[in-house]
């Protein structure tokens, strides 16, 4: 059974597990820089390249995040780095003296009012990564940037204005009436590894993220969740926001947290991946009324109704932070705010449009056979976060 159809399945760590008593470490052979280790994509990478039997492995990993680290993330076997990648001071500092690296997983970003505001202090901190590694790290042989479906439908200030049509495919052009923080990172990746013999690089495309991380920006999942435990503190029906009957019964897709780390790992050591870009998503389709009736279960809370003129999220969650602070505690949770576990303006976002679709034919042909079963996955990432005590 080849490694992406273990892991689809559930068994690779199953297998780590049992595995876990092994006698002596052994040797690493590749050595991972994961840059965001804390955040969605980042999470998964630092649980799945340790296993036993992942690709390229043993694998060694230092993990970057801004923050201190924290309890959820703390039983990953990784060297954990606190780094603000935006101070060119900082990054230089601790990431110079990483001289063994090779391979950086750079799966992060930062959020700022404007595109162009995202363009500059996203190249920056990518710039500030790479000008502290290449240099520093003479077996440095693989860079993986994570960027996004927004390759395709340009910045959230411009959604749905100016996108492709569907579904979409690697070899469309760039958008050129909007700036794009993705393109930027590119570029940059592209002039640093340029001349650079040995060198290779890809880019992963991932649509809307389902996995778990409480620090990440675009927490679809934990968001869900949240909005969920107040419905059931409040003894309220859990609605659907927006009102968009197109997301509502339409098709979406989504991208396992798992999945895109299993394909930026085969993408880092396969041959046949090197150099190129790929859309990530689960190769599957889902409705949002059906993924409704599997959330209000989980949460025992009763599923409202589709409503034409339902409020957003950002609308009926407003205000929600004592009543958050209040479930926190009566139900003895890991200590959170509301701000930082329930992202509304991005299920907003989310909920309002229809889900541009996109395919993995390229993938595929290049090798990569990873899938998820989306519904199976929901359910898992809803028991994560509860297991984890975000959520009760």
């Amino acid at each position: 059974m080849s490694w992406w159809w273990a892991g689809a399945i559930g068994a690779a760590r199953k297998r780590f597990e049992e595995e876990g008593d092994v006698d002596a470490p052994l040797k690493p052979h590749s050595v991972a820089l994961i840059v965001g280790v804390t955040g969605i994509v980042g999470n998964s990478l630092a649980e799945i390249l340790p296993l036993a039997d992942t690709p390229g492995g043993p694998w060694k990993v230092y993990g970057v995040a801004r923050r201190p680290r924290p309890p959820w993330n703390a039983d990953h076997p990784i060297e954990y780095i606190q780094c603000d990648i935006s101070d060119e001071e900082d990054a230089n500092s601790k990431l110079s003296m990483l001289s063994d690296v090779t391979h950086v997983f750079y799966v992060t970003w930062a959020n700022r009012p404007t595109e162009l505001e995202n363009c500059e202090v996203n190249g920056k901190m990518l710039r500030n990564v790479l000008n502290a590694v290449i240099p520093n790290s003479p077996d440095l042989n693989h860079i993986c940037l994570q960027t996004g479906k927004k390759h395709y439908y340009g910045a959230f200030e411009v959604f749905g204005k100016i996108a492709h049509e569907t579904p979409h495919h690697e070899d469309l052009p760039r958008l050129e009436k909007s700036p794009n923080f993705y393109y930027t990172l590119e570029d940059i990746l592209f002039e640093k590894v340029k001349n650079k013999e040995g060198l290779t690089w890809s880019v992963h495309r991932p649509g809307l993220i389902h996995g778990f991380s409480p620090y990440s920006l675009m927490n679809a999942v934990g968001t869900l969740c949240v909005y969920a435990a107040i419905c059931n503190h409040e003894g309220t029906p859990l609605r659907f926001p927006g009102g968009l009957k197109a997301a509502w019964d339409g098709y979406s897709n989504c991208s396992d947290a798992d999945l895109i780390a299993e394909q930026e790992i085969w993408a880092a050591v396969d041959p046949s991946a090197k150099n190129e870009a790929f859309n990530v998503s689960n190769g599957d389709v889902f409705k949002w009324k059906h993924f409704w009736e599997i959330l209000a279960q989980k949460f025992e809370v009763e599923a409202a109704e589709f409503e034409e003129k339902a409020p957003s999220l950002e609308v009926m969650m407003k205000e929600k932070g004592p009543v958050w602070d209040e479930i926190v505690r009566e139900n003895r949770l890991l200590p959170t705010k509301l701000e930082d576990v329930g992202q509304w303006w991005f299920m907003d976002v989310v909920l309002g449009a229809e889900c541009p679709l996109d395919n993995m034919n390229k993938s595929k042909e290049h090798g990569f056979l990873g899938f998820r079963n989306s519904e199976k996955a929901f359910v898992s990432w809803i028991d994560k976060v509860k297991a984890h005590r975000i959520v009760p």
